[in-house]
Formats: structure tokens, C-alpha cells, sequence
């Protein structure tokens, strides 16, 4: 029996009788694109969940199945200052951290793309199991903007070559690479993704709650001390960007390459 914990216009969180609670991400395009109203949504998610004690792993997920995340709003980006820069940056950093801190076991579940922003968000999760389709990047310098927050874990995820290639080329990878650079713990056949995540949450979830949050509670404490200084040094950086002009100048060739593309 699967019980609906949250339903929000944008995130939907249900609990199974395992303990298993999956947290869906929805109603943000083909791509499960990040904007203001679907970070709200799935951090409020959750922290309800957090406050659960029956919870004992949870499986992070998009509606489409395109995408894990492909990114933060480009056209929400596109229109902003230095101060709301800020504040958009800070909802992400909030999100990511309520993945992060969360007191038990986090999975992503990544069938296709996982860019930018939403690459931070599968970093912030503990596992990460890719479908052999998928594709990681961090391609903001592409649109004017430096790689924040939880771009900060790459260099203790991947290495300092690859995090250096990964944040100044832009340029994204497949799961095989992804998988040998340590970012990705598992990579399976696209029809074999569900079982695989499945397994994972059910072998998680049938081991002693207690000792699970004890040991990502002491996984969190062995990263390097620096590590939540650095995100939130970033913060300022991202607000900094906006008053280059350079993010909304390149945002809005994005934006207008796009439209043109649909247009045929």
C-alpha cells in the first residue's frame, strides 16, 4: 500500500510500506526544469518528509522521463538583477541542502539529462543510479554564469582535472564516463532503471533505520569542513554575475536560438 504524503503543483511525495517515500518533482516541462515555484514546492516536500520518522530512504525523481533535472529556468534566469540573482540562488542552495542534510538515504534517479542546476541536486543526493542514456554537464558558463553552490562537491566527487574540464568547457558527459569518474554509483540498461533504484531503496530500506541516519549523519561529517562555507560563499558570486550583463545577454541568445529552432 502507497500512502500520498505531499501533493503540491509541483512535487508529490508517497511512502510505501517499506518505508520507501518517493519524491517526484512535476509540472515543470519535458525537461523537469527548475524554476521558483518548483524549488518552493519541493523543499517544502522535503522538510515534511524529514520530520518523518518512518522514512527510511527516499527516491528523488522527475516527472518526465527525459530528464533527471536539466537545469535551472533560463528563462526565469534571463530577467534577473544582482538581488533577485540572490535570492533565486539561494531557494536552489536551499534545496539542495534539504536533499543533503536529509536525516536518511537519498537517490537519484537519472534516466536522461542532468545539467546545471540539476546536476547540483544529484550531487546533493547520497546515491545516484544513471540509465545508459543519461548525460551530466554543467554548462553555465555557456549562458554567462559560473557553476555555484553545489558545484563545490565536485572536486571531492570526480577530482580536480575533471572538475576543472567539466566547469570551464561546459561540456557534458554520458553515463559511462559519469560512472568511471566515480559521479554516478550505478549505471543500468534505460528498461532495467525502475528495479535497479527499486532495489536499492528496498535494501536500504530493510536495514536497521538507526544505524542508517547514524552513518550518513557521520558521511556528511567526514566531508571536508570547508565544504558548506564554500556553497555559501557562492551564493554572492551568482549575484555578482547579474550585474556583468553577460547572463542576460547570453541567456537571451539561448532563449532566442531556441525559439527560432521551434519555429523551424
Amino acid at each position: 500500500m502507497t500512502n500520498t504524503l505531499v501533493d503540491r503543483p509541483h512535487a508529490l511525495a508517497t511512502l510505501d510500506a517499506r518505508g520507501i517515500a518517493t519524491l517526484t518533482l512535476r509540472n515543470a516541462g519535458v525537461l523537469n526544469i527548475l524554476s521558483t515555484p518548483v524549488i518552493r514546492d519541493n523543499t517544502e516536500a522535503l522538510r515534511t518528509l524529514a520530520a518523518r520518522e518512518d522514512v527510511r530512504a527516499v527516491v528523488l525523481q522527475g516527472e518526465s522521463p527525459r530528464a533527471f533535472v536539466a537545469g535551472a529556468d533560463i528563462a526565469e534566469m534571463a530577467s534577473l538583477d544582482g538581488a533577485s540573482a540572490r535570492a533565486f540562488i539561494s531557494g536552489l542552495r536551499d534545496l539542495c541542502n534539504a536533499v543533503r542534510h536529509f536525516p536518511a538515504p537519498v537517490i537519484a534517479c537519472v534516466p536522461g539529462w542532468c545539467l546545471g542546476g540539476g546536476m547540483e541536486l544529484a550531487m546533493a543526493c547520497d546515491l545516484r543510479v544513471a540509465s545508459e542514456n543519461a548525460h551530466f554537464g554543467m554548462p553555465e558558463v555557456k549562458v554567462g554564469i559560473p557553476s555555484v553552490i553545489h558545484a563545490a562537491l565536485l572536486p571531492y566527487l570526480i577530482g580536480g582535472a575533471n572538475t576543472a574540464w567539466l566547469l570551464m568547457m561546459g561540456e557534458t558527459i554520458d553515463a559511462a564516463r559519469a560512472l568511471s569518474w566515480g559521479l554516478v554509483n550505478e549505471v543500468v540498461p534505460a528498461g532495467e532503471l525502475d528495479g535497479a533504484i527499486d532495489r536499492m531503496a528496498g535494501a536500504l530500506a530493510a536495514m536497521g533505520p538507526a544505524a542508517i541516519r547514524q552513518q550518513k549523519k557521520l558521511l556528511r561529517a567526514w566531508e571536508p569542513a570547508h565544504i558548506d562555507d564554500a556553497i555559501e560563499a557562492t551564493v554572492a558570486e551568482f549575484g555578482a554575475a547579474f550585474r556583468t550583463g553577460e547572463p542576460q545577454h547570453f541567456m537571451n541568445a539561448f532563449l532566442e536560438r531556441k525559439a527560432r529552432e521551434q519555429r523551424g
